[in-house]
């Protein structure tokens, strides 16, 4: 179960085409020891640093890790495709490795895409009432079996495949982009993907986009000119921000005892080992 809720706006950045997902490579990864030991020095040349996104397998895999860590209590971010729980947030059921919700609108196009790829699978009776309760926290329709089919469902590779794609296209490929256009390396690039994750995309105040025009009134990033810790650290601060705005986002510490420790530590490319911490809990990926 987890122990942060993982809430978003109703409307989503979308592209026109699924993308696939990249294969992740594994990342060893262990519960941190009480008392962490100091950070080593990262001194990556800037060059260096452009040449690797977050998009790089081995990156990617460590990004779907600290995301879990804050939304799942657990690296192991694998075993979320058959998540799913009603966390009283006001957006029906959260389900999946980003938490897909049936009341914003990311969950009916999960199953759709799953349902094109497979026509016969065990949620496609539950498209109708997916539908019907897209924007708002209902289950008509879906009680009393949709999570008994949804963790069903999740033994199909397809569906884990179509969870993979949709997360890609929705959050992590948009996040990367514009992430590498701003001219932001591997440590910026999580944080506006961890951010739109949370946030979604759109016209809202505490979207992903508004999130970013807070932190560009304030600083700019590399791309403009700018220092990119210096940017970073408005944009963090425009996350907690808006984190606030929201009482199932006050707890912050995604970002102060996460992301802004590596920021801190001058760790832009996520070098490991990384050690953090989310809501107390201690974490260390190697």
């Amino acid at each position: 179960m987890r122990s942060r809720s993982i809430a978003r706006t109703a409307t989503h950045v979308t592209l026109g085409l699924a993308l696939l997902a990249v294969p992740a490579t594994a990342v060893a990864a262990t519960a941190a020891p009480a008392h962490r030991a100091a950070a080593p020095a990262h001194a990556a040349a800037p060059a260096a640093r452009a040449a690797v996104g977050l998009d790089d397998p081995a990156k990617k895999e460590i990004a779907m890790q600290l995301v879990s860590s804050a939304e799942n209590s657990s690296l192991d971010w694998k075993a979320q495709y058959q998540y799913i729980e009603d966390i009283g947030d006001g957006r029906g059921y959260t389900g999946g490795i980003v938490g897909f919700t049936s009341g914003t609108h990311d969950m009916l196009e999960l199953v759709e895409l799953y349902t094109q790829r497979k026509p016969d699978n065990v949620l496609a009776p539950y498209l109708p009432a997916l539908r019907k309760v897209d924007g708002g926290d209902s289950h008509a329709g879906l009680d009393p079996n949709y999570p008994k089919d949804w963790r069903k469902a999740a033994k199909d590779p397809d569906f884990r495949k179509a969870q993979d794609d949709e997360r890609d296209r929705v959050y992590f490929n948009p996040a990367v982009k514009q992430g590498k256009a701003d001219g932001i390396g591997v440590l910026g690039q999580f944080a506006y993907y961890d951010a739109i994750v949370m946030h979604g995309d759109g016209d809202e105040k505490t979207s992903f986009s508004s999130i970013r025009k807070r932190a560009l009134a304030k600083a700019k990033p590399p791309a403009q000119g700018g220092d990119e810790k210096t940017y970073l650290n408005a944009f963090l601060d425009a996350r907690v921000w808006a984190m606030k705005q929201e009482e199932a986002h006050s707890d912050t510490s995604r970002v102060d005892t996460e992301q802004r420790v590596f920021l801190k530590q001058g760790n832009l490319d996520l070098h490991t080992p990384l050690n953090w911490k989310v809501y107390g809990d201690p974490y260390h990926i190697g």
